[in-house]
């Protein structure tokens, strides 16, 4: 709020001259303003700014203009005029716009002239609103008291006050000649001011606050600037200020004194480029005829040297008092504020400001750990390395600090890694030999990273670095040449130097990441496939330069990956942060690209299949380019071209069966022989005609191996038979092969019982797979309901075939075979699911395919002996390879994914209802064990078998605890050392099991009712034919324990309540030692409070804090849920529980009558069973158990 002054200087200059003989004549030279009076100031304020828009306030500035050329009353209408825009206050000024602005501080500065005390509180009083304090400030003239004493005393006291009972709170502080008292509410909220209001009007602010900053130096440059007393309050006040523990002020204050800098050293350097013309003037006087003008020249420039330095030594007590001390601010926004401000210091005035001194503290906040931080200082030496006239100054700076900065493009927040990354691009481009070739290793790395905008600038520097040359080169050498000669010289050059980094960086099978990276730069080089394939295809006996066997293969590779990048954009698995949305530029482009690939290798692709044919490597790579062909391509219609290619493609995979050849054909033939491209009529008969020659072969090698039911195959032919499978099993993953019979066909290579010799492993696990897509494309064709008895009775016939025969593989002796079997029969299953869960009995058709008993166990008993292996099993297997460490670190790593998509596969059986929920009750037992490796799969397997349905889901879950803790009694009474087991092995483990799945539970209120049945059955479990003595399995309570918290306060005392139903007659003294973890688990049940005084008397491993309320603890009493004697109970320590609890208390040392009348003061009312009802009041819901 504005003080009377600040409105006596807006109301005209009599009212300023009144306001400035008060101050004289009164004797402590105080300036107080009441909080009435400023309220009615206020409201009279705010009434006029209605009255008042922004045109108003252009005609005075131009009634103003106009004054100066009229006479002396137009210019006493004028000054009234321009008192009435000052009354609309400083602070609601800066949102009128900028010649509003302008007018006000032409209208303070005459009011400064006229009255400089009077002026200037009113600035103070524009920067503590400006903090959204609402408070009053008042003004305690120092230098109007004679005693120095007693100023100092006044000077040691400023400091921060609060008075609690007034409900006030206070901040003193100098703004030379002043000592400023600021007060405002206590309850006032200093986390709400304006510079951090919500979006827009935050951002609003902060630019008009800076505006007027600004405008508010430029106005005042010439006269204002340079007056120490002016200059000295307001540097003061705003380096208090900035001081102050309150956010708002400190916030504040920060940005208004970082951007006066700002503004002065544009000053400065407007000054300093007079210092530099000075002395070009003088030599153009000639000092014959203008001597006087010379020495006012001489003059001029010595006047302007010390508003240069007055200047200076302004900025650098600003600096020192206010940058030095905010930019290790506790609070992030100051710190960004600070650092981003002398970014532009160094850039505005490099002559001050670019030195070792300040350019250090750009090194020390690049360790900040926020990092819209370290966001601005990069930015900031990005502007600074822009300039080509500031690098000079930046050498010390880039070969001390640069290793900071490369190791800033690892930095985990992607955007500060994004744009350090374009930092290092900017000093290479613009610093030659500052980055060493190890540096360089190191950054270009990063063209294989996940983050697509850091790979992309990876990729540019690549780009620069290596192929920019190159280009140069070329150039260089062919200036006299002719145009396509020098272009296929240069994209040669480019390609093999490309080749050579993929090569040197010993990094395999990630060709896609990099021809991704490296296409948003240098996409006219990828995309210029005539050249790729006509490098391909050149002769090895030609006299220039060709390519080696690697580089052949590798340079197929970036043919396919340049392909796909032009036919599907940047989406690549593993990779985030490309645009997801293609504007109508990017997708007429994406049209033109797949126009021409589809042109161009269509009649060059059965060139490249025909030179390569012995090369499985490249010819793998070559024949899953016509995926990406363009159906609509106007090439499409030569259908001649389509015949010679898939002539090509079929004697390709006579050759070849391994190596992913017959995966890429069949993908191929599935887009050509789709039902909307032109070329399916021609694509769909030539694949019939080879599927057609696989089965008649198998069928000739078939009967020659099997008799009756051993298979009798000599080598050689069980080589063809792997061959044949191989090549069906691709293309029936991809293609209806239905019409063949391969079902009748390969069953008889099934195993059966009686010991009979079967198939080798190889052609089993092929057979199994081929199986399989038989089953999955039967079900695909049938629809959901199978109306034909026929077609049902086969596909449940084939469900039970392969269902039998993977249950005899799952005891199989080669690993691969039982883990085909495995997941084969799982996808069957999950596949089949769909049928079983529509089916219905009024239907006409048949039961669908149910798994036997037997099947479901041997499932479980494979995932836990296959899946949960102990890591000590892992390293004695990989150390017996003895291969080396990278090959056993891709075969550890292949090996866990296996396992990985077995336990995926089993949870899916669980999930679909094909196994009953109870079946996953021991994969839940290994989810602390195998924590690191299935903890995903295990945690999402909890959460969506409780969305089928949460009360099987939980009892499955009690039920694996119930068997673990069961388990580890009968190891514990059996006696000796435990036996080596997967999962939990002590009771330890077992609470952490508990603890880590009661995390799990999310919404209590919808899942109430499970956690209430968690208690119950472990209560039930706990006390089975409970007498006397102490339950066998009392330490159960202690793992149930964990889940207490999950209980809302209206459960935990009807649970509490049905364990005094169990416990109260019967129990003995609860002193002794076995009871201990009934004691616990009752205090675990009790208010979150007492759970503390509980907690101590149970052995709970569990970190427990929280303070104490003296208050509650005088109410109700001191608590201790400890071991409670019969006597103790007499004394009168009652506290709030539930009814049950208390006879529990009284026990039999109570009479009935008095047992009665205390149950019926505390007895609820009725219950009732709602898992919807809020639950804010502790007695309005109860949950029956």
């Amino acid at each position: 709020m504005i003080p009377d002054p600040a409105s006596a200087a807006a109301s005209g200059p009599s009212k300023l001259n009144k306001s400035s003989s008060q101050a004289e004549t009164n004797s402590s030279g105080a300036v107080n303003n009441s909080e009435d009076e400023s309220g009615n100031e206020n409201r009279r304020r705010r009434g006029r700014r209605r009255k008042r828009t922004h045109k108003e306030v252009e005609n005075v500035t131009s009634e103003r203009a106009e004054s100066g050329r009229g006479s002396v009353g137009k210019d006493n209408v004028c000054r009234r005029k321009r008192a009435h825009a000052e009354a609309v206050t400083l602070f609601d000024v800066i949102s009128m716009g900028p010649s509003a602005m302008r007018a006000v501080i032409d209208g303070w500065k005459e009011a400064y002239a006229e009255d400089r005390d009077a002026a200037l509180l009113d600035l103070v009083g524009f920067f503590v609103r400006c903090c959204g304090c609402k408070g009053v400030v008042t003004a305690e003239m120092c230098h109007a008291k004679g005693d120095r004493k007693a100023t100092d005393k006044m000077v040691d006291e400023l400091a921060e006050d609060s008075d609690e009972v007034a409900g006030l709170q206070s901040k003193k502080f100098l703004a030379f000649p002043w000592i400023l008292t600021v007060t405002w509410p206590t309850h006032a909220d200093s986390s709400e001011y304006p510079l951090i209001q919500p979006a827009p009007r935050g951002r609003r602010f902060h630019s008009e606050l800076c505006d007027f900053v600004r405008m508010l130096v430029c106005r005042c440059r010439r006269s204002l600037l340079f007056d120490s007393y002016l200059m000295t309050a307001l540097v003061s006040l705003l380096s208090h200020l900035s001081d102050s523990r309150v956010r708002a002020f400190r916030h504040t204050c920060t940005l208004a004194a970082v951007k006066l800098l700002s503004s002065l050293t544009d000053v400065a350097v407007s000054l300093s480029t007079s210092v530099e013309k000075s002395p070009k003037l003088q030599q153009a006087q000639r000092p014959s005829r203008h001597k006087t003008q010379a020495e006012r020249a001489l003059q001029k420039a010595e006047e302007v040297r010390e508003k240069r330095g007055e200047l200076e030594r302004t900025m650098d007590v600003i600096f020192k008092a206010v940058f030095l001390k905010r930019y290790r601010d506790v609070h992030p926004e100051i710190r960004s504020l600070c650092v981003e401000e002398l970014a532009l210091w160094m850039r505005r005035y490099s002559s001050v400001f670019l030195t070792d001194t300040y350019l250090k503290y750009m090194d020390w906040m690049s360790y900040d750990k926020i990092p819209d931080v370290r966001l601005k200082c990069v930015f900031g030496l990005r502007s600074l390395y822009g300039d080509p006239v500031l690098l000079p100054e930046l050498d010390l700076f880039t070969s001390r600090f640069k290793d900071r900065l490369i190791s800033m493009t690892l930095d985990k927040d992607n955007e500060v890694a994004f744009q350090t990354m374009k930092l290092l691009l900017l000093i290479s481009k613009t610093c030659e030999d500052v980055l060493s070739a190890d540096d360089y290793e190191l950054l270009l790395r990063l063209v294989y990273c996940s983050q697509r905008p850091l790979a992309a600038t990876a990729g540019e520097l690549l780009f620069f670095r290596l192929l920019g040359a190159d280009e140069a080169a070329a150039n260089n050498r062919d200036e006299k040449s002719q145009e396509e000669e020098a272009h296929k010289r240069q994209s040669f050059a480019r390609l093999k130097a490309l080749l050579e980094f993929y090569q040197n960086s010993k990094l395999h099978a990630h060709v896609v990441y990099l021809v991704d990276s490296l296409w948003d730069c240098s996409g006219g080089l990828l995309k210029d496939w005539p050249t790729i394939t006509s490098l391909l295809l050149q002769d090895p006996h030609s006299p220039s330069p060709g390519l080696t066997r690697e580089e052949e293969a590798l340079l197929a590779e970036v043919a396919l990956a340049s392909v796909r990048q032009a036919s599907e954009g940047p989406t690549l698995a593993g990779r985030s942060g490309a645009k997801k949305v293609m504007s109508s530029r990017e997708k007429k482009v994406q049209l033109d690209d797949c126009t021409t690939l589809t042109q161009h290798f269509l009649t060059v692709l059965p060139h490249l299949l025909a030179k390569f044919s012995a090369r499985w490597d490249i010819v793998a790579s070559l024949m899953r380019i016509p995926q990406y062909f363009l159906p609509e391509s106007p090439a499409a219609l030569n259908t001649q071209s389509v015949s010679r290619l898939l002539a090509d493609i079929g004697l390709v995979l006579e050759a070849h069966a391994d190596g992913g050849v017959p995966e890429a054909a069949s993908r191929s033939f599935l887009r050509l022989c789709a039902e909307e491209s032109t070329w399916g009529p021609t694509a769909r008969p030539a694949r019939d005609s080879m599927v057609r020659g696989w089965v008649e072969h198998l069928q000739v090698l078939l009967t020659d191996s099997l008799e009756g039911s051993i298979f009798s195959a000599d080598e050689e032919q069980t080589g063809d038979i792997l061959v044949t499978l191989k090549k069906l099993c691709a293309f029936h993953n991809c293609h209806d092969l239905s019409r063949w019979n391969l079902f009748d066909l390969l069953s008889p290579l099934l195993p059966v019982d009686g010991g009979q010799e079967g198939a080798p492993p190889q052609v089993l696990k092929e057979v199994l797979q081929c199986l399989c897509y038989c089953v999955f494309w039967s079900l695909s064709t049938s629809g959901e309901i199978l109306t034909s008895r026929g077609e049902a009775e086969c596909q449940r016939r084939q469900l039970r075939v392969l269902s039998e025969a993977s249950h005899r593989c799952l005891s199989h002796a080669d690993h691969s075979v039982r883990q085909q079997a495995f997941l084969g029969v799982c996808d069957v299953l999950s596949a089949h699911s769909y049928q079983r869960r529509v089916w219905h009995p009024t239907s006409r058709s048949p039961l669908p395919y149910t798994p036997t008993p037997k099947l479901q166990m041997a499932l479980l008993n494979f995932v836990c002996k296959n899946v949960f292996v102990d890591p000590d099993r892992d390293r004695q297997s990989e150390a017996g390879r003895h291969a080396e460490k990278e090959e056993e670190d891709e075969e550890m790593l292949e090996d866990l994914d296996g396992r990985r998509r077995m336990l995926a596969a089993y949870c899916k059986l669980v999930l679909r209802g094909v196994l009953d929920m109870s079946m996953a009750a021991d994969i839940f037992t290994f989810y602390v064990k195998d924590h690191r490796d299935f903890d995903d799969i295990i945690k999402e397997t909890v959460h969506r078998s409780r969305l089928v349905d949460k009360l099987e889901s939980t009892r499955a879950l009690v039920l694996s605890l119930q068997q673990l803790f069961a388990r580890l009694e009968r190891e514990r009474d059996a006696g000796g050392p435990p036996p080596v087991r997967r999962g939990v092995r002590t009771l330890g483990g077992l609470k952490e099991l508990a603890k880590r799945l009661a995390l799990t539970f999310g919404d209590l209120v919808k899942l109430r009712e499970c956690v209430v049945l968690i208690h119950r059955s472990g209560i039930e479990f706990v006390f089975l034919d409970f007498g006397r003595s102490a339950p066998a399995f009392l330490p159960y309570l202690s793992v149930l324990a964990e889940f207490s918290s999950k209980l809302l306060k209206p459960d935990k005392r009807t649970v509490l309540a049905y364990l005094q139903k169990h416990t109260s007659e019967r129990a003995a003294d609860l002193r002794e030692e076995r009871w201990q973890p009934l004691l616990y688990y009752r205090g675990s049940l009790l208010a979150e409070g007492d759970a503390a005084a509980a907690g101590s008397h149970g052995g709970s491993d569990r970190k427990r804090s929280g303070r104490s309320n003296p208050a509650k603890n005088k109410r109700e009493g001191t608590k201790s849920y400890g071991p409670l004697s019969l006597a103790e109970t007499q004394v009168g320590r009652v506290h709030c529980l539930s009814p049950s609890f208390y006879l529990v208390i009284l026990g039999s040392t109570s009479t009935r009558r008095e047992r009665e009348a205390l149950v019926k003061r505390r007895r609820p009312t009725q219950p009732t069973v709602d898992a919807r009802s809020p639950c804010d009041d502790e007695d309005a819901v109860e949950v029956e158990i």
